[in-house]
C-alpha cells in the first residue's frame, strides 16, 4: 500500500501540474471556455491508463510457474528503469515544462483546433498514467490487489487536492522540496523493484547464484511475516531470505542513485543539466497586475529543480 501511494501520489502531482498550468494559463487568455476540453483530455488519458494497466494485469494474472515468473521479473526491472529515468527527467526539465505547455496551448488557440487542447493534457495525463499503471504492475503481486488499490486511490486523490489547490492559488507547497523527498523515496522504492526483478529472474532460472540466502529470518515474527514485514516487502522490497545477487543489486543501486540524485554534478544516461534557459517572448509573459494564478502555477513548476540549479554552469 505504501508503495502504490507514493508512486501515484508523486505521479499524480505530476499529471496535476500539467492541467493546472493549462487551466490557469487559459484563464489568463480569458478562455475559460475551453475547460471543458481540458477535462475531457484529462479523463480520457486516466480511463486510457486504466484500460490498458487492467488488461495488462488481468493478462500477466493467467501465467503460471516460470513464465510468471519470467513476465514479473521482466515488469521489475523494466519498472526500475522508468522510474530512474522519471526522477531524473523531472529534475532536469521541470524549468522548462511550463514554457512549453504555453507555447502548445498559444498553437491550439490560434489554429482553431479544440481538440489540440484536449490532446495537449491527455498526451501528459496517458504518459504520467501508464507510468504509474506499469509500477503498480511491479507491486500488485507482493502487496495484492486490494492493498495497492486503497493505496492508489489515497495517492490519487491526495494528489488531485493538491493539484486543484494550486490552480486556485490557495495551496503553496514547495515542489521542489517535494520532488527531492519523494525523489530519493522512489530510489528506494526502485532498489527494492531491482532486487525482487533479480529474484524472480532467479526463480525462472535465467539467473544463477552464489548465495541463495545472505540471511533468513522466515520465523521472526516482526521481520520474516506479518502486517511489518509485508509493509516492508511492498515498500522496499524487503525479503526475509535475499540471495546475495539480490543483496548487491539493491546496495549497488541504491548507492549510485542516491549519489547521482543529491550529489553527482553530472548524471546517467546522457541526462546533463541545461546551463541556461530559454526566456519566453514578450508577449506570452503576463503583466504583474494580471498574473493570478497562472503566474502561481508556472512559479511552483520552475521551483522543481535540483539543489544544484541555483550553481553557476561550469565554464
Amino acid at each position: 500500500m505504501g508503495a502504490a501511494f507514493l508512486i501515484t501520489l508523486r505521479e499524480g502531482l505530476e499529471a496535476a501540474l500539467i492541467v493546472s498550468i493549462v487551466m490557469a494559463y487559459l484563464r489568463h487568455l480569458g478562455r475559460a471556455d475551453q475547460f471543458a476540453w481540458v477535462a475531457a483530455g484529462a479523463l480520457a488519458g486516466v480511463a486510457a491508463s486504466i484500460i490498458v494497466g487492467t488488461s495488462v494485469y488481468l493478462a500477466v494474472g493467467e501465467l503460471e510457474g516460470r513464465a510468471e515468473a519470467l513476465t514479473e521479473g521482466i515488469i521489475a526491472l523494466v519498472a526500475v528503469g522508468v522510474l530512474t529515468w522519471m526522477i531524473f527527467w523531472m529534475r532536469e526539465q521541470a524549468r522548462t515544462v511550463g514554457g512549453a505547455l504555453r507555447s502548445r496551448v498559444d498553437r491550439a488557440l490560434a489554429s482553431g483546433a479544440v481538440l489540440g487542447l484536449s490532446m495537449i493534457v491527455f498526451l501528459g495525463v496517458v504518459r504520467e498514467g501508464l507510468e504509474t499503471a506499469l509500477f503498480l504492475l511491479a507491486v500488485i503481486f507482493d502487496s495484492g490487489a486490494f492493498n495497492t488499490a486503497v493505496g492508489a486511490f489515497a495517492g490519487s486523490a491526495v494528489a488531485i487536492i493538491l493539484g486543484y489547490g494550486m490552480y486556485r492559488g490557495s495551496q503553496r507547497i514547495d515542489l521542489r522540496l517535494f520532488f527531492q523527498i519523494t525523489g530519493g523515496t522512489i530510489i528506494i522504492v526502485a532498489a527494492g523493484l531491482l532486487g525482487k526483478g533479480v529474484h524472480e529472474l532467479q526463480e525462472a532460472g535465467v539467473i544463477g547464484t552464489l548465495l541463495e540466502r545472505v540471511w533468513t529470518v522466515d520465523g521472526n515474527p516482526v521481520f520474516g511475516h506479518g502486517q511489518f514485514a509485508a509493509f516492508l516487502k511492498g515498500l522496499f522490497g524487503w525479503s526475509p531470505h535475499p540471495s546475495i545477487e539480490q543483496l548487491t543489486a539493491w546496495a549497488l543501486y541504491l548507492s549510485a542513485a542516491t549519489w547521482f540524485f543529491y550529489i553527482g554534478a553530472r548524471l546517467p544516461f546522457g541526462l546533463s543539466r541545461p546551463a541556461t534557459v530559454t526566456p519566453q517572448p514578450e508577449d506570452h509573459a503576463p503583466e504583474p497586475e494580471q498574473a493570478g494564478a497562472a503566474v502561481a502555477v508556472e512559479a511552483q513548476a520552475e521551483a522543481v529543480t535540483s539543489p544544484e540549479a541555483s550553481r553557476p554552469a561550469p565554464r
